[in-house]
């Protein structure tokens, strides 16, 4: 269903390119500023989730991109080899440094505009490279904007996601089990690679966030929260580390043709359960608007039920495969309940009871 929400970043972004426009023609006097709203979609697109400094930087890239564009064309002239060499020194330091594909892109079409269209006539005036500043702080004060009432609101949003992609992937993983489908169990392999980077994304919108709530003073106090997100993110790579293990094990599972005893997916399950009450502690940590013990109540339950549940399969001397999945799921509950908060100790000792290990 459409949200009227979904209406708020398109509207800033609009605004602030049109400010930028404004700002660039009446100001500095340019009588055609692209390139002012141009740097602040390119910008904002690129600002989302990144920290004050980071976003500062992709300001000063797209500047000095134009900049390098009109030096070249002017020493050049506007032929196939300015354009070359422009693309190159443009768009070769960016793929070097790990810019993002839409940064790269549009630092292309910038570059290919100003020396196949607007090619600088004779003289350098810094129109485009102030059009580029002005354009990227304003980007920088909208982005600003954006999060100044709910501050938390992204970081909260990368957070369910992030929990959300692991859950789902246990779940089609136990899908995958259930049916015996060996293509179906690869490809949720292949995914685990993914949640790498759903877990970078959630650790750079934590110091995004922390950053935003430094500039607030009435806000810094939610900033032992934020810091909570940041500890809980090193645990998650371990939980994604586990569960990489467990698809691996899966998939020689469903090669060799055996069973899929069905106390193994129930076990999955309600490892998948525990992920989402995982984070959905954290994120009602961060809102405020529930009880996040609750959450974390339910995630230490449904973890040591699948550990519970799992531990039963070692009685029976089952295949390899299942026993090392066994031994996944009780290390994915162990790092998955340290990273709501628990004490190390207190959760092997736990976890280890269910399963069934005396000390």
């Amino acid at each position: 269903m459409f949200k009227i929400k979904a209406l708020l970043p398109a509207g800033v972004a609009a605004t602030a390119a049109t400010v930028a426009w404004l700002l660039a023609a009446h100001v500095i006097g340019h009588p055609d500023p692209l390139f002012a709203p141009s740097a602040t979609l390119i910008v904002l697109a690129e600002s989302r989730g990144r920290q004050l400094r980071q976003t500062t930087e992709i300001v000063f890239g797209v500047a000095a991109g134009v900049l390098v564009a009109e030096l070249v064309v002017l020493a050049l002239g506007s032929g196939v080899l300015s354009l070359f060499v422009v693309l190159l020194l443009t768009v070769g330091p960016m793929i070097a440094a790990g810019a993002s594909s839409t940064l790269v892109t549009n630092s292309a079409i910038s570059a290919i505009y100003l020396v196949v269209v607007a090619a600088p006539q004779g003289r350098l005036v810094p129109f485009r490279f102030a059009d580029a500043l002005i354009g990227g702080a304003v980007a920088i004060a909208a982005s600003q904007l954006l999060v100044a009432r709910k501050p938390l609101a992204p970081l909260v949003a990368e957070a369910r996601r992030t929990y959300a992609d692991l859950a789902d992937l246990l779940d089609d993983l136990n899908e995958a089990l259930t049916r015996h489908d060996e293509k179906a169990a690869d490809a949720v392999l292949d995914r685990t690679h993914q949640l790498n980077v759903c877990v970078e994304r959630l650790h750079a919108a934590a110091l995004a966030a922390g950053e935003t709530l430094r500039l607030r003073v009435r806000k810094r106090r939610r900033l032992l929260q934020v810091h909570n997100v940041e500890q809980t993110t090193h645990q998650l790579d371990h939980v994604v580390g586990n569960v990489w293990m467990l698809a691996r094990n899966a998939v020689t599972l469903t090669r060799v043709h055996s069973e899929t005893p069905p106390d193994l997916n129930r076990a999955i399950g309600a490892l998948a359960g525990a992920v989402r009450s995982a984070g959905e502690s954290l994120a009602t940590d961060l809102t405020g608007r529930d009880d996040p013990d609750r959450h974390a109540g339910q995630a230490d339950a449904d973890a040591l039920e699948a550990v519970r549940i799992a531990g039963k399969l070692l009685d029976e001397a089952p295949p390899l495969p299942v026993t090392m999945i066994v031994g996944q799921i009780r290390t994915t509950a162990v790092d998955l309940l340290r990273g709501v908060g628990q004490d190390d100790d207190a959760v092997l000792s736990r976890v280890d009871e269910a399963l069934g290990w005396t000390p």
